[in-house]
């Protein structure tokens, strides 16, 4: 995977938009509001949200799986790319990340969300 490869996918989901509030070298991807994913324009690495025991397995079966890099590390990995992560497990985790903070919206921002 490469950092437009990456981009199109986040931004292909549904209410999600790409910021840079941490300055102009990160860029960040928002479900209603809300982070799931981040990565530099260096595209060595990607953070992602997940739950705190599936982080844990994650870390222990890939060596590329690290907590989360300047995150709060229980729920949230930093994967690096150069490792020997498959393109369709990326996938797989932007996608359970994405679900995970889009389940954590309010009841009204999902059903927004939902009608988008």
């Amino acid at each position: 995977m490469n950092l437009e490869i990456f981009r199109e996918y986040c931004l292909s989901k549904k209410g999600v938009t790409e910021e840079l509030p941490f300055g102009p070298d990160t860029l960040v991807y928002k479900v209603m509001g809300k982070m799931f994913a981040l990565t530099g324009f260096d595209f060595l690495s990607i953070n992602l949200k997940n739950l705190p025991e599936k982080n844990q397995e994650l870390r222990a079966e890939y060596a590329s799986v690290l907590p989360g890099y300047h995150m709060h590390k229980q729920h949230w990995n930093t994967v690096n790319i150069g490792g020997n992560i498959k393109d369709a497990l990326l996938r797989e985790w932007i996608d359970e990340s994405y679900e995970i903070v889009a389940s954590s919206l309010t009841k009204k921002i999902q059903e927004e969300l939902k009608n988008l």
